[in-house]
């Protein structure tokens, strides 16, 4: 009995490595100085062809900015002292200020295309995600695994306008528009439609969700486990593309998510892991290793190259084939 267990299961590994596809090659990576090793880079994010930030630091000591002024090429970094603590999120108001928040309630705002910075705090709480509902009201999410979790309204002088709290971490905050967004997190989804003022639960779970990638009312969504969601008519129904608990799939925790149309998209997480799908998210092949760095946040650069951020300064800009 127990022999034939060992040939079943040998040849189970022989079929899978047999179906296994050679990994992808990338045309080029460059790795981009971020002036730091240690500070773990969250968030990406590009306002125009030309300026974009990259948010991060050390969740109990730093907080730290990377500016770009050439479309993600060349990187500058600022320490915060007066936040002193990660950041984790960043976006940009509808009247062009650009708000960032991190751990323990850090706000930080610029009014000026981030050459200075004004600091608020709001109530102590691991916040990861922040968006706009309109052209002075922010929203700031967060929260710890399954034990607990927040929204918090502000307005454009850094005030805690009203709160929500619930038993299970909020990530990310997206809007669609000012009335439309979403707010994805540990096994949960909800969606706004009245601009913040309500939110109902969306019908997808199965996984710690990440990250988001919305285009109108198209979302590509992805999971800590390994998941890849996809709705097309903004959440009225869900489809699972990858199901990240399948012992016959590769095991991949994911951060970030992005597509540049509706067949071509890129995942990024642990390890290094860059995966990437060519057929609107129905199967996904790997690259190439590059680095065994967390990555964080991938984005599109202005003249279409990927860029990956991730942990102890970790900064590559990619040409994929």
């Amino acid at each position: 009995m127990l022999r034939s267990l060992t040939i079943l299961l040998l040849a189970a590994i022989f079929l899978l490595n047999g179906c296994k596809k050679d990994l992808l090659h990338l045309q080029s990576v460059q790795k981009i100085t971020s002036y730091t090793d240690s500070d773990r880079l969250n968030k990406i994010f590009f306002v125009d062809q030309q300026l974009g930030f990259i948010v991060g630091g050390e969740r109990f000591a730093d907080a730290v900015i990377l500016t770009t002024h050439d479309g993600g090429y060349t990187w500058q970094k600022s320490s915060f002292p007066v936040a002193g603590k990660g950041l984790y999120d960043i976006t940009q108001s509808p009247s062009g200020a650009i708000y960032t928040c991190g751990f323990d309630g850090k706000l930080l705002r610029s009014y000026d295309q981030g050459q200075t910075w004004s600091f608020s705090q709001l109530e102590y709480f691991p916040y990861s995600g922040i968006a706009f509902a309109g052209p002075t009201r922010a929203i700031v999410v967060g929260g710890v695994s399954f034990s607990s979790g927040m929204i918090q309204y502000v307005d454009s002088a850094g005030k805690v306008t009203g709160r929500d709290s619930v038993t299970y971490q909020y990530n990310k905050i997206q809007m669609a528009n000012s009335t439309t967004g979403y707010i994805c997190g540990y096994g949960v989804m909800i969606k706004t439609t009245d601009g913040a003022k309500t939110w109902k639960y969306q019908d997808v779970k199965g996984d710690n969700f990440t990250s988001m990638d919305l285009h109108g009312d198209e979302i590509w969504m992805c999971g800590y486990n390994g998941g890849i969601y996809h709705t097309t008519n903004g959440g009225e129904n869900w489809e699972r593309l990858r199901n990240g608990n399948d012992i016959t799939l590769p095991r991949y925790h994911l951060y970030g998510i992005v597509f540049k149309d509706s067949q071509n998209g890129w995942a990024a997480g642990d390890n290094g892991k860059l995966i990437r799908t060519d057929d609107a998210g129905k199967h996904w092949e790997e690259y190439d290793q590059f680095t065994t760095n967390a990555l964080r946040s991938i984005a599109l650069c202005p003249n279409g190259d990927l860029l990956v951020a991730g942990d102890n300064g970790t900064l590559y800009r990619i040409i994929p084939k």
